[in-house]
């Protein structure tokens, strides 16, 4: 009986789950360096919203749909140590405007953000906004980037502990993403993907008017759908004739 042809694929994933499993660095390496980090999530994401991810099929087979993960309403209990090795659970910031950042050392557009999430709590002190990272990485790299940086919010620490936050999320391991919840725990949206200034105005401005009670969270759920809609169009024209400028006229 002939292999099916994707064998190969599904032997290396396989691995990869075995290694995870495994205590020890080894099994995150694998999980960090097989697993894809591609992924059909939408930039923005609201609690309640399903997907399915698809099983390996054999040869002429379509892909099952298994896995079904939902980002939950409330902030789920999540407890991992920070860089000095003190243990912290989540709920530790309820009755504050939060933002949970998921993010890596590797990942490029997770450091690119970190300056703005630094602004953003300056900025935001009089609302009591904390940020809290979430760094899935080895701790050596992180305590040591960290304070390169001069990062000064907290920042929890962990491999598998980590991948275990992400599950408990609802999410995939694609960085960065960050979750934005009200004064009670209460899930707004999750941002994925690199965050940027116009973007976290009009969560953090819609989150605020949720804590004042000015508008409901499905109110402020389609704000924020509509806003980033729109910041999406004006970014997709002006790359666009900044591409057409680029280029000149054309001779025939």
């Amino acid at each position: 009986m002939t292999a099916p042809q994707d064998a190969p694929g599904i032997a290396k994933v396989a691995a990869a789950i075995a290694l995870l499993a495994a205590a020890g660095s080894a099994g995150f390496i694998a999980y960090r360096v097989l697993v894809p980090r591609a992924s059909t999530l939408t930039p923005i994401q609201y609690p309640g919203a399903a997907r399915s991810r698809p099983a390996p099929a054999g040869a002429g087979e379509p892909a099952a749909q298994v896995g079904v993960k939902k980002i939950p309403e409330q902030l789920p209990e999540i407890t991992m140590p920070d860089a000095q090795g003190v243990t912290h659970k989540l709920s530790e910031w309820k009755g504050r405007p939060l933002m949970v950042n998921f993010w890596a050392t590797w990942c490029d557009p997770c450091r690119r953000e970190i300056p703005l999430l630094k602004r953003l709590r300056k900025e935001r002190s009089g609302q009591s906004l904390e940020i809290v990272g979430v760094a899935v990485d080895f701790r050596d790299a992180v305590v040591e980037y960290a304070h390169s940086i001069g990062i000064d919010y907290p920042v929890l620490i962990g491999e598998k502990d980590g991948i275990a936050a992400i599950d408990a999320f609802g999410m995939e391991s694609v960085f960065p993403f960050t979750v934005f919840a009200d004064k009670q725990g209460r899930i707004l949206t999750v941002k994925v993907g690199e965050l940027h200034r116009g973007e976290a105005d009009v969560i953090l401005d819609s989150l605020q008017d949720v804590d004042s009670g000015k508008t409901d969270l499905a109110a402020a759920r389609q704000r924020v759908s509509t806003e980033l809609a729109r910041l999406e169009t004006e970014h997709s024209r002006q790359s666009a004739a900044g591409n057409a400028s680029a280029a000149g006229p054309q001779g025939d």
